[in-house]
């Protein structure tokens, strides 16, 4: 995720770092190539009555940027959809934090609240490892006993087992009268919010915006941005190439957002950092449970994983 100070307007032009520009530049100078060969050629266009008039590019124009509009909406829906439930796995978290440490009547070894917020923190972790599809191996091995952690790493879904592990413990200290049916029953309502939040969560992950629908958005906005030197280059002549890189970076750069933002739990700079928010969960459970808190790692001053 993109994190930086709002500069004052003048610097917010020229800042490049951030930007989607740097990925879009190859396709922008591949059409201003295109726009200049047209300007040249303008009279032999004519001549072979080769020219656009502009009239339908405006209306097109418009009807293109409604389209993108809405997808640049369903995109962000889903990345804040992606965003609230992070933020409920962490709320939740921090609930049975406090409720482990709190309900139980009687406590006979600290060190199973310790280990039932490890598996709180390793929930986070698999989550995240499974979203990303990336290796949980090294968070595991710290943060569970071995046998459990090889358990979770010969899993398919790992924060699912972890919920069950927890729920063991919630009948352990039930089945032991450390806490009430009342209590037992306020922490299972809060595993069972966490399981809410993986399936949302899931259903982000394996239900992208329909395939169709991107290739169709895709394929106009480049056949609109190539087609439009020809309609331009009769009333702008030299400045043609100026202004079509301009209109096509606009059109160009909302539609990259849009696929950036379609997944939200990815690697590119405008996803969620979730790299972060588990730091951030796993310090706040820590200082809960009377720990030292881990060190913040180094991290870009720019971009959050």
């Amino acid at each position: 995720m993109i994190i930086r100070k709002k500069e004052n307007w003048f610097k917010m032009l020229f800042i490049w770092r951030g930007s989607v520009i740097p990925q879009l530049l190859p396709r922008l100078i591949i059409l201003l190539i295109i726009s200049i060969a047209i300007v040249s050629i303008k009279d032999t266009l004519y001549k072979y009555n080769i020219h656009l008039n502009p009239a339908p590019f405006t209306l097109f124009g418009i009807a293109l940027a409604l389209f993108l509009g809405f997808r640049n909406s369903a995109s962000y829906d889903r990345f804040w959809e992606g965003r609230r439930l992070w933020g409920s796995l962490l709320s939740t978290s921090r609930n049975l934090t406090r409720q482990v440490h709190t309900l139980p009547t009687q406590v006979s070894d600290v060190r199973n609240t310790s280990l039932f917020i490890n598996h709180l923190i390793a929930l986070a972790y698999t989550l995240k490892h499974q979203l990303r599809d990336t290796d949980p191996k090294a968070d595991l091995d710290r943060l569970l006993p071995a046998s459990l952690a090889i358990r979770v790493k010969a899993a398919r879904y790992k924060p699912q087992l972890l919920i069950r592990e927890m729920g063991h413990w919630v009948q352990m200290a039930r089945h032991r009268s450390h806490i009430d049916y009342i209590s037992q029953q306020s922490i299972d309502n809060n595993l069972d919010q966490l399981t809410d939040i993986i399936g949302g969560c899931d259903r982000i992950l394996s239900t992208p915006i329909p395939y169709s629908y991107s290739v169709l958005l895709h394929r106009t906005v480049y056949v609109y941005c190539f087609l439009l030197p020809l309609g331009l280059v009769d009333s702008l002549g030299w400045m043609t190439p100026i202004i079509v890189v301009f209109i096509a970076y606009t059109y160009v750069a909302l539609e990259a957002i849009a696929d950036e933002l379609e997944n939200p739990f990815g690697l590119l700079p405008n996803d969620l950092a979730l790299d972060a928010l588990c730091h951030s969960l796993e310090n706040s459970l820590l200082e809960m449970d009377n720990r030292p808190l881990r060190p913040d790692p180094p991290t870009d001053p720019y971009i959050l994983t």
